[in-house]
């Protein structure tokens, strides 16, 4: 679903993807961790074609991102980090408006927001002005606005960054459930995600990877820890700034 070979993202002399490769088959939840400035977010960018790449290649569903971009982005659904709300609409409003973006109108329309409102927990605030939302259901409005159209493949940029335990407990469930029958790709630093949400997870340092397994083999590659692998793999802000 997600096929991803050599890609590399230069600004400047900068570096900030060197050289990554990877796969997220259907019924795979792949995390994407690292520490800050590892390189997730221009990744996510350029596999949901935000950001062009500087080498590498791209294929969601088959289709080329880098060759037929318009086409790759009708089989994804995206979640970026921060993502931005019109805050004088409703949950609801906003999200028909989305539908209709995509190219829902009529019952099809009504049956996606219905759907995305139910499945990302929203049917009490649904009327509400967002502006008036607490944090964790703006989250959840951002992450429906992703599934509007049903996509093959999700693909969430830190998707539980300032959501308090519970919140972000219930955002790993919801993933985890959103697996089953899709290709996901969430980048994170949160190590906890990693046993609560993954199938697999790679981490990545200075733009490379540094590790690849499922979270059972990733804890044993640290010990038992995954804690102790992130630190041995990683690089701290002191050793990036000798």
């Amino acid at each position: 679903m997600i096929d991803v070979q050599n890609l590399t993202k230069r600004f400047g002399p900068k570096v900030a993807v060197d050289d990554l490769s990877f796969t997220v088959k259907k019924g795979e939840v792949l995390g994407f961790l690292g520490p800050n400035g590892a390189g997730k977010s221009t990744t996510m960018r350029m596999v949901t074609g935000f950001f062009p790449a500087s080498a590498g290649s791209i294929e969601i569903c088959g289709i080329s991102m880098i060759d037929n971009p318009e086409e790759a982005k009708r089989k994804i659904g995206y979640l970026p980090e921060s993502a931005p709300l019109y805050q004088d609409m409703t949950v609801s409003s906003f999200l028909k408006w989305i539908a209709e973006m995509r190219g829902l109108s009529g019952t099809a329309r009504k049956e996606a927001v219905d759907r995305v409102i139910e499945t990302c927990f929203l049917e009490q605030v649904a009327k509400q002005a967002i502006d008036t939302l607490s944090k964790g259901y703006r989250h959840r409005t951002c992450l429906a606005q992703s599934l509007i159209h049903d996509p093959e493949v999700l693909i969430l940029d830190e998707p539980t960054d300032g959501l308090d335990p519970n919140q972000k407990q219930e955002v790993r469930k919801l993933i985890k459930k959103l697996g089953e029958d899709k290709a996901v790709l969430f980048s994170t630093h949160i190590l906890e995600e990693v046993e609560a949400a993954c199938s697999r997870a790679v981490i990545v340092d200075r733009g490379k990877i540094v590790a690849d397994g499922t979270p059972d083999e990733l804890k044993t590659k640290g010990g038992g820890s995954l804690y102790d692998l992130f630190h041995q793999v990683t690089t701290t802000d002191a050793q990036a700034a000798a």
